[in-house]
């Protein structure tokens, strides 16, 4: 555990593409570049569309397009490049890709607010299309995206998806750990829709910032439970032996269960203190109006 905490410090500021003094070869996977790939050139041909059309809100249109770029990179970073690689032979590495894509990447994409900009994309028979399913879906979407609820469902992802026989499937197979990746992205997505855009009034802050702070909480919990377990928990990662970084299975699972800890639990309680910050300020500002 100690070694463990020692080599924290080490792996994580930056990603260990070395393997044996070499660099990991930059291979990414098809069925994870081609949507990379596409959901960027939609959101090119949606932007340069909107471009086109707007006087007034390209200041905004510049705006979410940086904060699209961003999220779409860090997204990219984790899972296609020789991070993901890595995360193969080490499970250290698979958690800075979950964290990465759950955190920093959703956040930035949910800040983004593509959605408008990529129904641009398409044809307007297609948008109105589009639209009208949504407004179909409408109800459905307020119950998942309200603050507890999707609080909720990404707490369920996270906990079913690192349990054993669910883990130990997505190792064995590419259709079940590219399901594992998307049901992390979706409801992080989720969730940091329901902190940042889904607020209702001033309380809408107090509110987020309970959710922040759950979160951090059900993903410190288990991110303990790796931290302290003296056994690896899945058969693929025991099987390997020891990590090509020096690791046994037991020390790269405590290793991983820190970065969950730690540096997630650092994320979300950042994020809660900003909301806190936020709903204080507006109460503040609500009960000085009566006052007056």
């Amino acid at each position: 555990m100690r070694r463990a905490a020692f080599l924290l410090l080490l792996l994580v500021p930056a990603p260990a593409f070395a393997h044996g003094g070499e660099q990991e070869a930059w291979r990414p996977e098809t069925s994870i570049a081609l949507p990379l790939l596409l959901f960027a050139l939609l959101y090119a041909i949606g932007f340069a569309r909107l471009w086109r059309r707007s006087d007034l809100g390209r200041a905004s249109l510049k705006r979410g397009a940086l904060l699209f770029a961003a999220g779409w990179a860090m997204l990219a970073g984790a899972t296609a490049s020789p991070l993901h690689t890595a995360g193969e032979r080490s499970f250290t590495f698979h958690m800075i890709e979950h964290e990465l894509i759950m955190l920093p990447a959703a956040l930035l994409l949910v800040l983004a607010r593509p959605g408008p900009v990529l129904l641009w994309a398409f044809p307007a028979s297609l948008r109105t299309a589009f639209a009208s399913i949504a407004r179909g879906g409408r109800g459905a979407w307020s119950l998942a995206s309200a603050p507890l609820a999707a609080t909720g469902l990404q707490a369920l992802a996270l906990w079913a998806w690192h349990m054993p026989p669910l883990f130990d499937r997505a190792l064995a197979s590419e259709g079940w750990h590219i399901a594992q990746h998307l049901s992390f992205l979706l409801t992080a997505l989720l969730f940091w829709w329901a902190m940042a855009h889904g607020r209702a009034g001033r309380n809408g802050y107090g509110l987020a910032a309970l959710c922040l702070f759950l979160t951090s909480l059900v993903g410190g919990a288990l991110g303990v439970l790796m931290a302290v377990s003296t056994s690896p928990w899945y058969r693929g990662y025991a099987a390997m032996g020891m990590t090509p970084w020096g690791l046994s299975p037991a020390e790269d699972q405590q290793l991983a269960g820190l970065v969950m800890w730690v540096p997630g639990g650092a994320f979300h309680a950042a994020a809660a203190l900003f909301f806190l910050y936020n709903w204080l300020k507006a109460s503040e500002v609500g009960h000085a109006v009566p006052a007056e």
